[in-house]
Parts: structure tokens; sequence; C-alpha cells
């Protein structure tokens, strides 16, 4: 069988520039398969994720306080105390809750979300970006991941959290530690660990203000939820930081990853050119599809279920991979193709169900609006090297830069 032959470490070079072959071969040969090295059920069938999803009761968010195993890949034996601290910041996220919880801490934060209140900060975006595209075409030249994508949702994200301009670099580092989590490095709960000491330490008096005088900002709409007695102090504070994080740590991907699936498909970025305004929505969905910003999911098994033939107990844990699902010949025509007139597109680059990304519509605000400003403002747009580096992330698609010119 051809996954006896296939390498169970999630953190290869291999694995992590190209994902789509290893889990390829997966969802073709094996796609309810057990990853010995990491005891994990590795799940990449587009029909299978979306079962998984909408049984929420099946498969429990509340992996880090259900799992009493250490974390994977292995750390140092001496930061193992450290663990217990990331067990309890990341416990009090909502989306590492359950139901009745789940929609309590869900529904506090939700009705910011709205379509039509994220419509509402489209010129800001639109305002935004022009700026950032002033600056690279004054230099001549830019990397879209740091001059670009970077900083594009960070200005966002700070914007609605009322988070001074000056602050910004600061919360980007932070954001920046607090992803080492989901890297292989065997040092990793050390830096993530700073990063969420300092959220904390950043946040506090943020917050405090806001429970006294609330504003019309995101802190503020979390720190009602404390008044209302849903979340603790630390869940407002951990739940802020959560919108940092997961905020803009997608768009940047989306951003970047969509840049390169136009650089390497000129016949695409031609088409997309003859039409921006037209072809937005349709070619973002599809860069989301074809390279999506979330690699996978993880969740714990909450009772014995059979899937494909296989047994995941109760306590396993599961991660269903989100490239894998959207490459699925059974969903997509010619699913390796990069097609921006694709239609309909149900990827599942959100997620799915109960669960599915609060932020979405803000995402994809900002990929329609990026993708037309670089097509408007530089039509010869060109890769500098084809020599690209991802991030070690089992979580993330994300490159470590994008040089490009024009």
């Amino acid at each position: 069988m051809i996954t006896a032959a296939l390498n169970d470490d999630l953190f290869t070079r291999e694995v992590t520039n190209d994902p789509y072959t290893y889990f390829g071969h997966l969802r073709e040969e094996d796609p309810v398969h057990w990853n010995e090295l990491y005891e994990l059920w590795v799940i990449t069938r587009h029909d299978d994720l979306v079962w998984l999803t909408r049984h929420h009761e099946l498969f429990s968010s509340e992996v880090l306080k259900r799992d009493p195993r250490p974390p994977y890949p292995q750390v140092d034996a001496s930061d193992l105390e450290l663990y217990e601290y990331v067990r309890g910041f990341s416990s009090d996220q909502f989306i590492q809750h359950d139901r009745p919880e789940h929609l309590e801490m869900r529904k506090v934060i939700h009705g910011y979300f709205t379509p039509r209140s994220m419509e509402a900060w489209r010129p800001m975006v639109q305002s935004a970006i022009t700026d950032l595209l002033d600056a690279a075409e004054a230099k001549g030249c830019m990397d879209v991941m740091a001059d670009f994508a970077t900083p594009l949702p960070v200005l966002v994200i700070a914007q609605m959290m009322g988070v001074p301009k000056e602050d910004r670099p600061y919360i980007r580092e932070l954001a920046k530690k607090l992803l080492a989590g989901g890297q292989g490095a065997p040092d990793r709960l050390r830096t993530q660990t700073e990063g969420m000491r300092g959220m904390l330490e950043y946040l506090s008096p943020l917050v405090e203000e806001r429970i006294k005088y609330p504003g019309d900002d995101f802190v503020s709409v979390v720190a009602s939820g404390e008044k209302r007695g849903i979340f603790t102090r630390h869940q407002v504070l951990v739940n802020c930081s959560l919108l940092l994080l997961a905020g803009h740590e997608t768009t940047i991907n989306l951003l970047c990853n969509g840049t390169l699936a136009f650089l390497r498909h000129p016949a695409q970025w031609a088409l997309f050119k003859q039409n921006p305004d037209g072809w937005a929505k349709r070619a973002t969905e599809e860069c989301l599809r074809y390279d999506s910003p979330v690699k996978s999911i993880q969740r714990i098994a909450a009772q014995d279920v059979e899937l494909r033939g296989k047994v995941l107990r109760q306590d396993d844990r599961l991660r269903w991979f989100i490239s894998s699902a959207n490459r699925d010949p059974e969903v997509f025509a010619a699913p390796e193709t990069f097609d921006i007139t694709r239609d309909p597109n149900p990827h599942v680059a959100f997620g799915s169900g109960v669960h599915h990304c609060l932020g979405a519509t803000l995402a994809r605000l900002e990929g329609q609006e990026a993708f037309k400003a670089l097509a408007e403002r530089f039509p010869t747009l060109y890769g500098e090297t084809e020599e690209l580096e991802y991030q070690p992330s089992m979580t993330f698609r994300s490159l470590k830069s994008l040089p490009v010119t024009w």
C-alpha cells in the first residue's frame, strides 16, 4: 500500500513546500489515515470534511482541554510546563469550545462581523491599499509578504480594535510569536508563551478602559460579553488576541498565495486584468480554493466514530486538511487548474458548519480589493524568483517572502 512508503513527518521540506502531492496521495489511497508519528487521524476528502463539520457533537473543538498527551512534534522536555500555560490560554478562545458555550460566546462577537457591517469597511481597506501600493511604486519593487500582504490586514484589524498607529508593528511582532506554536521548532513554546504574555499585558489596559467607556470598536464588543456574564476577563483578553491573530494571518496568506497563483498563471492574470471589477469575487474564491490560507484544523473524537471502515476512538486526535479537500476531484473539475471562472466553487477554505470562520466576509473583501488594485496599478507584475520558501506549519500555508517587480 502506498501509505506504507509515505513518511508520517508532516514537517518535512517536501510536505511544507508541496502539501498537494503528499495529501493527494493520502486522499486517493488512504483518506482516513492513522499518522503513527503524531498519533493523529489525517482526513483528506472534501465530503468527509463537510460531514465532520456537520457532526460537531462527535468531534470536539476542546482539544487542548481534553487531550492529556504532550504536544506534537515533541518540544524540549524542560518546556513542558510552558505547555500548561499554552493550554490555559488557548482553551479560553471561543473557537476552543463546544456548544452550548461556543454558541453563547460566538453570539457576543457575531454581530460585529455581519456582511453589512464589514461592507462599511471597504473604503478604509481601499485607502490602506492605495497607501501601501504608493509606497511600493515609489520604491520600484516590493516583497508582497512584507510590504503589502502583512501590513494591510494588520492596519484593518488594528483599526477595528482601536489600537493606536504607533503600536501596530509591536502587535504584529506579538502575533508572529503566537504563530510559533503551529510550527515545528522544539523550543517553539518559549516563543509562543512570550507572545501570549505580551498580548495579555498589552490588551489589559485597553480592555479595562473599554469596560468603563465602551466605544464601537471590537474590544468594546468582546468586553460587553464580560458585563453579560458570558466571558471572564481572561476570556475577553484571549479572544481579542485571537482576532488579532486569526484576523490577519489568514488574510496575509490569501493575498500572498493568491498573488503567486496569478504570477504562475499568466493567462488567468491577463483575463483578470480585462475586467478586475467583474472578476474580483470569483477570482478571490478561486485563490481561496487553489492555495488555501489555512491548511488544516484539529479536533478530538468525543466518542467512538466509524469513518470509511476505520474506528476513530474516543479522545483520538484528528486533523482535516483543507488544502487536500479543496483539490478533491470528486468535487472540483480539473482541481489542479487555477481557474478564476470556476463556478460553482464549494471550497472549504473557511471551514464549514457551526465553526465557519467569523471573519470570512472581511478576508474576502480584503482579497477582492487587493487583487483589483494590483491588476490596475501593476498590470505587468512578475515574480523575481522561483525559489520560494514556506513556514514549517501544519496549520497555515504561509510564504516567507514573495519579491515582485513590474
